[in-house]
């Protein structure tokens, strides 16, 4: 019986301590052999050896691709709480490599002598069941229920959970008898037995008590990889099982593939010859030896089926003899070398369970499965939420490149009926690159930035680069490119929308510089789009991006930027209106080389408001900068102050490499205005000093942006001088003061910073003209509105 996993390999390294880089060496060559996995056992209480837990940490630091697992854990002397954390650590500082080997304990003379209690074998089973239950409690992050288990052998009362590993460690238990192989078939992910213990035909029968546990127990048993350690030497004499030449190893260990379902072979040896010639002579041959024999399994049972049903592969409770009709989009590990054409591991029930309607989860390209992020999943709870929304998809994708960012497309197409949102990096203050229960294109993995031409300042940048990254990446060759005031924004959203950032004064919007786009259209192709290919789409993902496909890569044409003034400063706003309209006076009326932003909240209770002023001016003279700044300064009483010459790199380097974790719906509203007048300041001052925003932002917009013509882009309001917007805490009362107050006042809005939907929105963002050409072009590219969940443009 054959269970659709990769067919792959292991090492089994005795952890001598002496000398103490044996076995690290070791491990060493097996991932330079290609194995998949290396493994240690764990016996603490040897003097020889080195503690198995530390060496997996040393090991994983010093190789950069294989897995790594004890063979197996011995849990009764390793409080199970504690390993969990140890093995998230160790998973989330080696990229998801670690896998969990569970042991019930051995030579229980030695683990009484280091403190362990002694068990009887029915005691170690249910003591390595509740040890499971608290490893796996500890590592759920998401489920906010409070974790008590009180059991015979572990409690656990209110532990904070997490961190949640990388990836789902898989758990792997190594067991021989019946209760155990039941308790696998339960909860387990793997069985890890070693054939020189069990006669002809054990495995076979291990592997009907686990099936039939698992079944049992509502599981597919293919959710559970078979493995299996072994041993043997290499030889010409063909003395005995795996003694002799690599071709008699094949042979011999081919059934136990094929018939037994092995998935993962681990070879016993410290020998490095032994290890060596394995990797080059018996794994690629049997894994050849394998795939033809499941092909010649497919076609005969294709036949069968045929003339028993007259249709295709019949179903049943999942026990598949072939490896193209496995199900599920499970995480795979390894090297990636495949069985068959279709081969993947099953997903654990526990994660299926949470899976959400509407969405074909068993249709999930295979190119996406591996990487495919559920609800069930370790990494989920980093994945969900972006920096203002907390979220809670059914679904996450993360594409590596073009190629399958059009499959995300064509799987999402297929699933019409739940939201779909397209991330780059996650901070989105519109909040709709999360959704809930539906799917998300998450681009993060598309990162890459390249020089096309050093002389014309052309650089490609992929769709999942943040800024602060782009901002390092120029840095060297004294480049830079005007993009927001956060480093940790990600390139897609803000390069389709528009980029009112730092040197927007003086070098315009970001889509000012786009030069060229590489794109996935609704349909799923790819296409190029600049001034002569696709000059339509190519205005239009200028300014309104979001609804005409996925922008994967960029080329921009950057600017030379040195030096720069940066200045932060804290007023006296007491007279708020008055000191917003000299604020604004002063923006308009400085030279293009200035760029300022301004953010005020409510006032302290017995404080005066306070307005935060930012300005960048390019210029590396302190006299100038100074002179930039002085008439501001000027107005209001200053109370606190930060100037400084810097770079565009450091002022953009402010943001941190975690996850998104927001809970809630934001709450942010957005226009565009020319210069401030009385009017305006008056009712700002009112809209701040009611309590309907915690955060309101003022952001200079004018300058360079005005000499692009308002229909060059589909970003039209190239008049605006500012960029106004506000956060509230409480979505009706900020909207039903700033409908009163503010958008009176303004003359379009800016689609990154709104949260607000309907279509007084999008006319507010796209003025009838631009929106009449937005919706014939939406038309052609996406005549089924499959981007919708964003400023939505119906088509024509």
């Amino acid at each position: 019986m054959h269970y659709g996993h990769e067919l792959q390999f292991g090492t089994f390294i005795t952890p001598k301590n002496d000398p103490p880089q044996f076995a690290v060496r070791l491990a060493e060559l097996s991932e330079a052999s290609g194995y998949d996995l290396v493994t240690f056992q764990d016996h603490p209480y040897q003097p020889a050896f080195h503690d198995t837990q530390t060496l997996l940490t040393w090991v994983a630091a010093r190789t950069e691709r294989i897995h790594l697992a004890a063979n197996v854990t011995n849990l009764p002397l390793r409080p199970p709480a504690v390993l969990a954390r140890a093995a998230a650590s160790l998973d989330l500082l080696s990229g998801g490599r670690f896998e969990l080997g569970l042991g019930a304990g051995g030579f229980w003379d030695a683990i009484e002598a280091m403190g362990g209690r002694k068990l009887t074998p029915g005691q170690a089973v249910d003591a390595l069941s509740e040890g499971i239950d608290v490893i796996r409690g500890i590592w759920d992050q998401g489920e906010r229920a409070r974790f008590q288990i009180d059991g015979t052998y572990y409690r656990v009362d209110g532990a904070k959970r997490g961190p949640a590993p990388a990836h789902n460690i898989p758990i792997i238990i190594g067991a021989l008898k019946p209760r155990m192989l039941r308790l696998i078939g339960r909860k387990g992910d793997g069985w890890l037995p070693s054939l020189g213990y069990m006669q002809p035909g054990d495995y076979a029968a291990g592997n009907a008590r686990i099936d039939e546990a698992a079944i049992a127990a509502g599981r597919d048993p293919r959710e559970i990889r078979r493995m299996v350690n072994i041993g043997g030497r290499f030889g010409g004499g063909g003395g005995g099982f795996l003694n002799g030449p690599a071709a008699q190893w094949v042979e011999q260990l081919l059934p136990y593939v094929v018939d037994d379902g092995v998935g993962t072979f681990i070879l016993a040896s410290d020998d490095p010859g032994t290890i060596a010639h394995f990797a080059e002579e018996v794994a690629p041959a049997l894994r050849e030896a394998t795939a033809r024999e499941l092909r010649t399994a497919d076609a005969a049972a294709s036949v069968d089926s045929i003339a028993l049903s007259g249709g295709g592969p019949s179903t049943g409770s999942g026990n598949t003899t072939g490896s193209g009709n496995t199900t599920g989009s499970g995480n795979t590990t390894g090297s990636g070398n495949t069985t068959g054409s279709g081969s993947r591991d099953v997903r654990n029930s526990t994660v299926r369970a949470k899976r959400r309607d509407g969405i074909d989860y068993d249709a999930v390209p295979a190119s996406l499965a591996a990487d495919a992020i559920e609800p069930g999943d370790a990494g989920y709870v980093r994945v969900k939420s972006t920096y203002m929304r907390g979220g809670a998809p059914g679904l996450v994708l993360r594409p590596a490149d073009a190629g399958q960012v059009a499959e995300a497309v064509d799987f999402a197409r297929a699933n019409p009926d739940v939201p779909l949102g397209v991330r780059s990096g996650g901070h989105g203050i519109s909040g709709r690159s999360t959704n809930d229960g539906g799917i998300v294109i998450d681009l993060s993995r598309l990162n890459a930035m390249e020089v096309l031409d050093e002389a014309s300042r052309l650089v490609r940048v992929e769709a999942g680069a943040r800024w602060q990254d782009v901002a390092a990446f120029l840095a060297p060759h004294g480049w830079a490119l005007s993009s927001g005031d956060y480093g940790g924004v990600g390139v897609g959203g803000l390069a389709t929308a528009g980029g009112i950032g730092w040197l927007v004064r003086e070098h315009g919007l970001t889509i000012d510089h786009v030069r060229a786009v590489e794109m996935v259209l609704a349909d799923g192709s790819i296409v190029r789009a600049d001034a002569t290919q696709h000059p339509d789409l190519f205005w239009a993902v200028r300014g309104a991006g979001a609804n005409m496909g996925i922008v994967t890569a960029f080329e921009f044409e950057v600017d030379e930027v040195g030096a720069l003034g940066f200045a932060q400063l804290a007023f006296d706003a007491s007279d708020t209106a008055g000191f917003l309209q000299a604020w604004g006076d002063w923006v308009v009326d400085s030279p293009r080389d200035v760029t300022s932003f301004l953010i005020m909240g409510g006032a302290r209770p017995g404080e005066p408001p306070v307005a935060q002023v930012m300005a960048v001016i390019d210029s590396d003279d302190p006299d100038t900068v100074i002179a930039r700044l002085q008439p501001l300064a000027e107005v209001a009483p200053l109370i606190g102050q930060d100037v400084r010459l810097t770079t565009y790199e450091s002022i953009m380097a402010n943001a941190a490499d975690g996850s998104h974790g927001a809970e809630g719906e934001p709450t942010a509203r957005t226009g565009l205005i020319g210069r401030i007048t009385p009017e305006f300041a008056a009712d700002a001052a009112q809209f701040i000093a009611s309590g309907a925003t915690y955060f309101f932002q003022l952001r200079a917009v004018g300058g360079a942006v005005h000499d692009v013509p308002a229909d060059a882009t589909a970003f039209a309001h190239r008049s605006a001088e500012f960029s106004v917007v506000a956060f509230g805490s409480n979505r009706h009362r900020t909207s039903e003061r700033w409908n009163e107050l503010m958008a009176p006042h303004f003359s379009g809005s800016y689609v990154s910073f709104e949260t607000e939907q309907g279509p007084e929105l999008v006319a507010a963002a796209y003025p009838p003209a631009t929106l009449e050409r937005l919706r014939a072009i939406k038309g052609e590219v996406d005549p089924g509105n499959v981007f919708r969940d964003n400023t939505n443009i119906a088509p024509a």
